[in-house]
């Protein structure tokens, strides 16, 4: 592994430095990577392309009401600064979901050559946050070419599949990265087909995407991002691959080879 994918790895085991407000902060140590040199192996696809990875909720939030529940700028409005996520139906989280597949993803895009930034780089029951603006900031923060927030849906359990969502065009907040981030949505989409995973059945018509104006993890981003909706929880069959390794695997590569279409790499 490429020198700053070892920097990057080491990090990952530290816990998330979050303030009194539940912003993220970024460690001063992340600041050294401007200094390292670049992969030695520029045939590596993705060598030197930075990206940024959001494993939606954190496994802890329930036990932290007070501090979710905080509003927070969400792109001309406010939100609360996070939620519990949703569950399968024998209770397995989506935080934890979300976490070991943003893992595999990692892996994945490292192998690759890039250089992978994780919103949150713990999934435990003693933290919470970081609140969806932080997360909708952090691809700027770290100089990412795009950003994938990574979730699990909770809908009713007949409907199944994926779907992905992009951000509206809504001045000044995401106007500048709406079409890119359209494009990016559209690459994830084609990803999951590739691997064979179902598109949804309740969302966007056949068509597996929406555009939305209410997430502030989306409208507060100055990157290109979309939020991947890997399967409906609530769903038996949807359920089964998630809470598989294998089906974990597929939805990884699924990602990374959406976010290759994105770059053309």
């Amino acid at each position: 592994m490429v020198a700053i994918a070892g920097l990057m790895a080491s990090m990952s085991a530290m816990p998330p430095v979050v303030d009194g407000s539940g912003r993220a902060v970024v460690p001063a140590s992340w600041a050294l990577d401007a200094a390292v040199s670049p992969p030695s192996s520029s045939s590596l696809p993705l060598s030197g392309v930075r990206i940024a990875i959001d494993p939606g909720h954190q496994l802890g939030n329930h036990n932290f009401p007070r501090e979710i529940n905080k509003p927070v700028p969400a792109g001309g409005f406010s939100k609360p600064c996070n939620t519990t996520g949703t569950s399968t139906n024998g209770g397995y989280p989506e935080a934890t979901l979300n976490f070991r597949i943003a893992r595999l993803v990692e892996a994945r895009l490292e192998a690759l050559g890039a250089q992978v930034y994780l919103t949150r780089t713990r999934n435990s029951e003693s933290l919470w946050g970081p609140c969806v603006n932080v997360r909708g900031e952090f691809g700027a923060k770290v100089h990412a070419r795009l950003m994938v927030s990574l979730h699990g849906d909770g809908a009713v359990s007949s409907g199944r599949g994926f779907h992905v969502i992009a951000p509206k065009a809504r001045d000044p907040w995401t106007t500048d990265i709406a079409r890119p981030s359209r494009r990016l949505a559209r690459a994830l989409r084609a990803g999951f087909d590739a691997r064979g995973i179902p598109r949804s059945s309740y969302v966007g018509g056949g068509t597996a995407l929406s555009i939305r104006s209410d997430l502030g993890t989306l409208n507060m981003s100055d990157v290109p991002v979309a939020m991947v909706e890997v399967g409906n929880m609530r769903n038996a069959s949807d359920a089964h691959r998630m809470t598989t390794r294998t089906g974990r695997i597929r939805y990884a590569r699924a990602v990374v080879r959406g976010i290759r279409l994105y770059l053309a790499r």
